[in-house]
């Protein structure tokens, strides 16, 4: 029987101070400058709460993101270690698990222990799966380990974009990868909110200022992209 980890850290709560660490927290990287509203460009979108949780879990999710297809397009298999990033619920994090299998590992992490909790209760002992609690300032990435870090509509959300990007370039093995799945801006059939989409040549922006390099963008999608990159 596979086991579902659990390692959350002391921190009981992501309530950011205005220093933008964690408030619960007296170690860690170092506190970062408040938070701007904006980066290069871009409106920072407020993360949503796990009081919307539900929206994540949604019966027409499936047919609208297509989750067994995004993870076909990356080629995530059997062996791979894989983060999911800001993964909620884990609506991505258990399909995830099922095609790593016992000989690979999912981190899941997310800023609200509450997502986490909901997590672990759908995962139960069916997936390896580790949880970690990051903060904005902490990713909560263990050190050159990750085949794979998945960000699903999470990138755009992200407090502190370029510290974040950092700690995942840090995450990445040689030849890791990372994948944005993100709404696109310039459709206007897509209803979403304006600060929850972006522009292609934005992604590629902000993802050259964190010194990574473009490797594609799959627009299979109905709705989104799925934009990869190497270190």
């Amino acid at each position: 029987m596979k086991r579902l980890l659990l390692a959350l850290p002391i921190v009981l709560s992501c309530k950011q101070s205005p220093s933008g660490a964690s408030s619960g927290s007296s170690t860690g990287p170092a506190p970062l400058a408040p938070r701007a509203s904006d980066y290069l460009g871009r409106p920072i979108a407020q993360p949503m709460s796990y009081a919307g949780a539900d929206w994540l879990d949604r019966p027409d999710r499936e047919a609208r993101e297509q989750p067994e297809h995004v993870l076909d397009v990356l080629g995530v298999k059997e062996g791979m270690v894989v983060a999911d990033v800001g993964a909620g619920t884990g609506y991505f994090t258990l399909r995830i698990a099922r095609r790593v299998g016992a000989r690979g590992h999912v981190y899941a992490t997310d800023l609200q222990p509450e997502m986490l909790e909901m997590l672990a209760k759908k995962a139960g002992t069916d997936a390896v799966i580790e949880t970690r609690l990051s903060t904005p300032a902490d990713a909560r990435l263990p050190k050159a380990a990750l085949d794979l870090v998945l960000m699903v509509d999470v990138y755009h959300e992200l407090p502190y974009p370029a510290e974040t990007m950092t700690q995942v370039r840090d995450a990445l093995k040689p030849a890791g990868r990372v994948a944005l799945v993100e709404y696109r801006l310039e459709d206007p059939n897509v209803a979403i909110k304006t600060e929850h989409k972006m522009a292609l040549p934005q992604i590629q922006k902000e993802m050259a200022a964190a010194h990574f390099t473009f490797v594609m963008s799959d627009e299979s999608l109905p709705e989104q992209r799925i934009v990869t990159f190497s270190k």
